[in-house]
């Protein structure tokens, strides 16, 4: 917090396009790990006060005026100036259950598509992602090879979620996930829930755990008037 709010206060009323700080010298000026310094920029870069720009460093960013879509993985990691992966640990048709079914607004036992997914960011794991999709809005689905990002997968078939309810909870890393997201048994977590609508059609239910230590789970929230 300390980081950030010097980061804020030291470019606030900069004009867009001047230089931030870099993290070499925050780390430097604040005797504090790097991944500290990462996590209060990134901070900042999803706030829309700071843009990283590829290959250049992090800069002021431009005013925003609207509100940002709903944003996926793999566009959310791009905007904090990481490279997203993904690799697939399961993709099956299977029968949802009582939970599933009702979130997504089907009868019990229904098919669904299960899609579990280890999601890293610059080569280091981020989280782990269980996706359930209606599988009657996308036929051919697991036929056709698994897409790098769901959300553009979702756009092509003109089913691009356009809001989401989503909750989030703190809790403990089972052994299973500890060992999938390289960090101790135990060690804190993030459970992100999100229920996705396009229109009036529930398109996905995901159950994502992500690393405490390396994410940072930013809501924009803002008023029509």
């Amino acid at each position: 917090m300390r980081v950030r709010e010097y980061v804020r206060n030291l470019v606030s009323g900069s004009a867009p396009g001047s230089p931030a700080p870099s993290e070499r010298e925050l780390v430097q000026q604040f005797g504090v790990a790097r991944m500290t310094v990462r996590q209060a920029m990134d901070a900042l870069v999803v706030e829309g006060l700071l843009e990283r720009i590829p290959g250049r460093g992090t800069f002021v960013a431009r005013p925003r005026r609207t509100a940002s879509r709903i944003t996926g993985y793999t566009e959310e990691m791009t905007r904090r100036g990481m490279l997203a992966e993904s690799q697939t640990l399961l993709a099956r048709r299977e029968q949802a259950g009582p939970g599933v079914a009702r979130a997504l607004s089907l009868t019990e036992g229904d098919a669904v598509i299960h899609w579990r997914r280890l999601r890293r960011a610059d080569g280091v794991p981020m989280c782990i992602e269980d996706a359930y999709l209606n599988e009657i809005l996308l036929p051919g689905f697991l036929q056709s090879g698994m897409p790098t990002s769901l959300y553009d997968a979702l756009e092509a078939r003109g089913l691009r979620p356009t809001w989401a309810e989503d909750s989030i909870q703190a809790d403990k890393a089972t052994a299973e996930e500890a060992q999938l997201l390289e960090v101790e048994p135990l060690s804190s977590v993030l459970r992100h829930s999100r229920r996705a609508i396009s229109g009036e059609k529930v398109v996905e239910v995901s159950r994502s755990v992500y690393r405490a230590d390396r994410f940072t789970l930013w809501v924009q929230l803002g008023s029509d008037s």
